[in-house]
């Protein structure tokens, strides 16, 4: 066992020292294997041929372990993993069609859910858990036209892609640092948004270098299902083919401003701003679908009474607010990868008939942590997610003890993130990751403890990303 564990660091070490290498090598050298954006080489290992023709390809793959070293329901290890296949197609370079693009994607899913088995947590530790499937994603068509200024999109869609989205909270790994609490909570299976996806139009205006606007309508819930139905394995959403229309719209707009943005020169190559980059966001979301009152049933007795119906009251639309901020705070060379920067997104509704009343992520990130050239698309950062339960939900509860019960009144699920992102090649990154949650589930009762609360957990993983 010794022998093997030492095979395994000196190959790690290998790994780590090879951008170190490249670097001190010539800006004329040919390229490496530690200095290519893919595994595969220039275009991911395809033949000219086949690019020539407009045709292109994305292939990345991600592994994690995970543990619940304490609090939750009882502590164990788990396995996830994500293998994501696109195609593109240039319908210029394709057929002389201008200005147009068709796209393609799938996942392959595997894995156990450690918030489903062990944790509890309305904010899940990873972002890429989902129940085990092979199944298409997103298939759309994408137009120019106002000479490139706007575009639209028709298609099968997942809103993660390009609506609520922040820079800084990219890096990190919980689920809501990527699609909020608000929406997973609160909208039909989650809502278009990884791993499934919805038909609908979306139209995007660029105004000027600074200002763009985003919208579209989707239908609002891809399975199809019940609203307290998951729905990924729901009939053909198992393997993408669920092209509902059957249910409501979910109508979205956002407006962005940035500034200070990186540009290409002429020679091709990026060029840093001068000042310090930010974006900003404001949008709103509005589903014309049919809700349920989380506190009281269709005759407005209380759903916690022993003389309730059980039928919750049913409430017609919902919407939402939120607002997305990332600023750069310091740089210290213009030119150099270093620069620290904060984000925050917040997003909040009404509390009668949805689970989650206000989210919020915020946090900061440090580019080349380390200041050393060969480390510096290295990425540490530390976040914080708030998810707020309702005052229906809250509510409910008061009402379950009112009338005899005696469980923990839910208030607010708290979770902060530790990351770094090892830049080992520029197609391979790892990442090691640690949470830990305030009051899970907002503070549900423990089943194997009653009535005493869920405790508080520690979770650590860790990713592999594979770029080919």
């Amino acid at each position: 066992m010794r022998v093997k564990h030492a095979a395994k660091v000196s190959v790690l070490a290998l790994a780590l020292a090879g951008p170190a290498l490249a670097e001190s090598q010539s800006d004329e050298a040919p390229a490496t294997i530690w200095t290519q954006d893919r595994l595969l080489g220039e275009n991911g290992g395809m033949p000219k041929a086949l690019s020539d023709l407009g045709l292109s390809y994305g292939l990345q793959d991600i592994n994690e372990a995970w543990s619940n070293a304490s609090g939750g329901r009882r502590q164990i290890q788990t396995y996830n993993g994500l293998t994501m296949f696109s195609v593109g197609l240039d319908t210029k370079a394709a057929f002389g069609w201008e200005g147009g693009t068709f796209n393609v994607s799938a996942f392959q899913i595997r894995g156990r859910s450690l918030a489903t088995d062990a944790t509890s947590a309305l904010q899940t530790n990873t972002g890429i858990n989902a129940l085990g499937t092979t199944r298409f994603w997103e298939i759309w068509f994408q137009q120019l036209f106002a000479g490139g200024a706007a575009d639209i999109k028709l298609g099968q869609v997942s809103l993660d892609t390009e609506f609520m989205t922040s820079q800084g909270s990219s890096l990190f790994l919980n689920t809501m640092m990527g699609w909020s609490m608000y929406p997973s909570a609160n909208l039909y299976a989650g809502g278009p948004a990884y791993p499934l996806s919805s038909l609908g139009v979306r139209l995007r205006y660029r105004a000027n270098d600074n200002v763009t606007i985003l919208g579209g309508v989707f239908a609002d819930n891809p399975p199809g299902g019940p609203f307290n139905a998951d729905g990924q394995l729901l009939g053909s959403s198992r393997w993408g083919g669920n092209f509902n229309l059957r249910t409501g719209a979910l109508a979205i707009g956002e407006i962005q401003y940035a500034f200070n943005q990186p540009t290409v020169g002429e020679d091709g190559k990026p060029k840093p701003a001068e000042g310090l980059p930010g974006t900003y966001k404001l949008g709103f979301w509005y589903d014309s679908g049919t809700f349920f009152s989380q506190r009281t049933d269709s005759a407005g007795i209380p759903l916690a009474s022993p003389y309730s119906n059980g039928d919750p009251r049913r409430q017609g639309g919902n919407w939402s607010l939120y607002g997305v901020a990332d600023q750069a705070i310091w740089r210290p060379a213009q030119d150099g990868a270093q620069m620290l920067s904060l984000f925050v997104r917040a997003m909040g509704g009404p509390g009668d008939r949805n689970l989650i009343s206000f989210s919020l992520n915020g946090g900061i990130t440090l580019k080349d942590p380390l200041a050393m050239p060969e480390r510096e698309n290295d990425t540490l950062g530390v976040g914080l997610g708030i998810a707020r339960l309702s005052g229906g939900a809250i509510g409910y509860d008061q009402d379950v003890n009112h009338f005899g019960g005696n469980i923990p009144v839910r208030s607010t699920e708290t979770f902060v993130e530790l990351t770094y992102q090892f830049a080992i090649a520029p197609w391979w990154q790892i990442q090691p990751d640690f949470q830990y949650v305030f009051s899970p589930g907002g503070g549900i009762v423990n089943p194997n403890n009653p009535p005493r609360r869920i405790g508080n957990e520690a979770i650590f993983g860790i990713r592999s990303t594979i770029t080919f």
